[in-house]
């Protein structure tokens, strides 16, 4: 009998814990699938996504000449039409001197019809491969008869004739992950470090194999660097071989990485080529004097001759002469031609490559130019001060670091002295911004006014940019700031074509002070701020905050109180700041000949704060933001 109790006990408590133990999702092979995931509605562990991959699992292995094999397949399903997009497929590859190649496609749509499984090929016809540039191709195919609860799936092998070109993987995408998995099967000859950052626990982690779980999608977060960056991933970096018989390491210098680019026809190669007309802005140049008259001039003539084709790259496509005729280019292009002819007018002046924002931080310890993805041109001015110019947006000036390249890495090449060098790129001076409103409250519950904005630096190079591209109309809007109760009369500019001038924009405007009756008046004085919304709502953050410079506020406010009406509630001046003094806030308010004054001062002391301190840079901008909007209440007397 105690037997007896012992074995059911037993058996009764296996089955618990078998029914504890989670499952684990997993790969399937292609063609096969579970009709429950065909049925399935929405992800488990991220309810609200458009879509899911099922599974990624990628495959690399090597043949005996060290080239690397990379079987890829990955399932996404489909649970709404706004995922239909997924169902559009790009496949990029180095295609030029066949480095990289892709075989074996296979592409197919699963759906359920009549609660029967239908498989749809992809059509080989509907498959292209496009080369993109001298360097990039790509295959491109879109599925058919994707609809809402469809199952989508792939395959493909990459070749790469070296080892060097050991394919990155990421296990977050835009889209939750239910499985992912890496299998890596590297000769004992050759050695990769591994460059990992990962924060999710693995299901598999052994030499070989890498796999994750219940993914969540990584999305974009306010003044969050590139998604890159934040989300789950290894990537393989090859350091050395050794059979045994020979060894080599492969884990190049800085020196050496400059030297190879130097030496490259679609990057040095271009540094001396002349082109059309140059001798007209050189002759120009060398009649200004100053050399930073010649760099502003020289500047400027680059930016306005030519084009920006969009594609951010670290070499040239066309090559210099070619663009500088077309007057369109690539990046490099446009800023190479730039170089060229700050050189060749006297300037010290280097090539520098960069990694733009969206395409991610550069790793100081790995040593590789396929970090990057643009160039610029670099200037020293002194051992504390520097250039960096691009071209490439017509609303940059010369004498301040490109806000999207601020707080990236920049790798200079000087070949004369031998000096190649990473540079961090920061602009510590703060950039000042300046609100004036001149406003009358009038009893019908209207706020009639002016006001006067001062934009510097960054703010001014925002606003033009802004105003020039998307027109006065939108712009206005902007301004608005989605408050439907404002309404902006006129906006005038000053200044706007004069770098070395605050850009000054005065406009006139009333404000329907809603809430209003014919006892109170309500009015917010946080107006032509933008800092009316609080960017920082979520009680979580997984990436930094990166402002990209540092910025300081002064909003000053005198509204005169309607006539018949007094103060029946008023925000108290108040003074705050981080525990580490690095944001500070501080409101005064007074009542002032028949007036209220108002005014803020703010001050950010920092342009990165980690995630790590994100707690209390939460609570502050809270409470902060609590302080900006409180409002003033008239009632009538």
């Amino acid at each position: 009998m105690t037997n007896s109790l012992t074995l059911l006990f037993f058996t009764a408590f296996t089955l618990f814990a078998k029914a504890q133990t989670p499952v684990v999702p997993s790969a399937q092979p292609y063609g096969k699938i579970d009709k429950s995931d065909l049925e399935m509605k929405a992800c488990d562990f991220e309810k609200d996504a458009n879509a899911e991959i099922l599974f990624d699992k990628g495959d690399v292995y090597f043949g005996n000449d060290l080239s690397i094999g990379f079987d890829r397949h990955v399932r996404i399903k489909i649970f709404n039409e706004k995922a239909k997009d997924e169902g559009d497929i790009k496949l990029m590859y180095i295609g030029v001197n066949n480095i990289e190649s892709i075989s074996n496609l296979q592409a197919e749509t699963i759906n359920l019809n009549n609660g029967n499984i239908e498989y749809i090929k992809v059509d080989k016809k509907a498959i292209f491969r496009q080369i993109i540039d001298k360097t990039r191709s790509q295959i491109a195919f879109s599925f058919p008869n994707v609809q809402a609860g469809s199952v989508i799936e792939f395959k493909y092998t990459l070749t790469a004739s070296s080892p060097f070109f050991f394919p990155d993987w990421y296990f977050q995408k835009s889209i939750p992950t239910r499985y992912s998995e890496l299998n890596t099967v590297i000769p004992s000859t050759l050695y990769y470090k591994h460059l990992q950052m990962v924060n999710q626990p693995f299901v598999k982690n052994t030499d070989e194999i890498k796999s994750m779980a219940n993914i969540p999608s990584i999305h974009d977060e306010p003044y969050m660097g590139s998604r890159k960056d934040n989300s789950e991933r290894i990537l393989f970096e090859l350091e050395s071989y050794n059979n045994g018989a020979n060894s080599k390491n492969f884990s190049d210098s800085w020196t050496k990485v400059g030297e190879n680019e130097l030496d490259y026809e679609d990057f040095g190669g271009q540094f001396k080529r002349k082109l059309s007309g140059e001798d007209i802005i050189l002759a120009k140049a060398k009649t200004l004097g100053s050399n930073n008259n010649k760099i502003a001039y020289i500047f400027n003539e680059v930016k306005n001759a030519m084009k920006w084709n969009d594609q951010d790259q670290r070499y040239t496509n066309d090559g210099t002469v070619e663009a500088w005729n077309k007057k369109t280019g690539n990046s490099t292009e446009v800023n190479l031609i730039l170089y060229h002819l700050l050189q060749k007018a006297g300037i010290t002046v280097y090539p520098m490559l960069v990694s733009t924002r969206t395409n991610g931080k550069v790793n100081p310890g790995y040593s590789s130019e396929y970090q990057f993805n643009k160039t610029v041109a670099y200037i020293p001015i002194d051992t504390a001060k520097f250039y960096i110019l691009d071209a490439t947006s017509k609303y940059h000036v010369y004498n301040e670091i490109p806000n999207g390249l601020l707080n990236r890495m920049g790798f200079y090449m000087d070949k004369e002295n031998k000096k190649y060098e990473l540079l961090f790129l920061q602009n510590n001076i703060p950039v000042r911004q300046v609100v004036l409103i001149n406003a009358e409250i009038k009893p019908d519950g209207k706020l009639n006014g002016t006001a006067q904005l001062s934009n510097l630096s960054y703010d001014r190079q925002n606003a033009i940019s802004r105003y020039k591209t998307d027109g006065e109309k939108k712009y206005i809007d902007y301004l608005n700031d989605g408050d439907n109760n404002l309404k902006i009369a006129s906006v005038k500019f000053d200044n706007m074509e004069v770098d070395t001038l605050p850009l000054t924009q005065n406009i006139n405007f009333q404000l329907d002070l809603t809430g209003s009756d014919e006892s109170y008046i309500y009015f917010n004085s946080n107006l032509f701020t933008g800092l009316h919304s609080n960017p920082f709502l979520k009680e979580k953050r997984f990436s930094d905050i990166d402002f990209g410079y540092r910025s300081q506020y002064s909003i000053n406010g005198i509204y005169k109180l309607p006539a018949g009406y007094k103060i029946d509630a008023m925000p108290k001046s108040v003074s705050m700041s981080m525990s580490d003094k690095s944001i500070s806030f501080k409101r005064i308010v007074a009542e002032q000949d028949g007036s209220i004054v108002i005014r803020y001062t703010i001050n950010y002391g920092k342009s990165i704060y980690f995630k790590e301190e994100y707690s209390e840079f939460h609570d502050f901008f809270k409470k902060m933001h609590e302080l900006l909007n409180e409002q003033v209440v008239l009632k009538k007397s």
